[in-house]
């Protein structure tokens, strides 16, 4: 059960043998701070991971998230500030992952959609928490505020999760 309190902000879908996680929040900032969080490696590296190469539209790159995930990726859309869409490869598994962010302004707040497709659907729930703790740590860091403890909140979230995935 999840604890009382622990809101989901995600959602689960799996079709054709991949599985989808979609996060959806809204942050206290404006757009074009959101998009500087999601596009420029410093503000990268205080929420999600340190992030090395070219973040262009076409440009490749090699990540390290704050989660334990390491892999390459390259950008695929960059329509700033309301669209980017990567394309992922861990360094141990052998499937591509698509994570696609987009931006609604809403006057001084925004609305992020993290979508990440291409996931395996018997580890839906654990990215699904993973997705959660990294949406929370972009808030913190816009709010000024350090990361969570990511094992610790993911393991308050990852029940709420495993629920979602019994209900897909």
């Amino acid at each position: 059960m999840t604890p009382v309190g622990t809101r989901i902000l995600g959602t689960l879908r799996s079709a054709d043998g991949a599985g989808t996680v979609r996060i959806e929040d809204r942050y206290d900032t404006d757009i074009d701070d959101l998009w500087s969080a999601l596009t420029e490696p410093a503000r990268l590296a205080r929420w999600i991971g340190e992030i090395e190469g070219d973040l262009r539209h076409g440009g490749e790159f090699q990540a390290r998230f704050t989660s334990g995930w390491t892999g390459t990726g390259r950008v695929e859309v960059c329509e700033p500030p309301r669209r980017l869409r990567v394309l992922t490869r861990d360094q141990d598994e052998p499937h591509e992952e698509i994570i696609e962010a987009t931006l609604t302004a809403h006057g001084a707040q925004t609305t992020l959609v993290i979508e990440a497709r291409g996931l395996p659907p018997e580890q839906l729930a654990a990215y699904g928490a993973g997705w959660q703790v990294h949406a929370e740590d972009l808030a913190a860091h816009l709010a000024g505020r350090e990361r969570c403890d990511i094992q610790t909140r993911w393991n308050e979230l990852i029940p709420g999760y495993r629920q979602l995935v019994q209900l897909a």
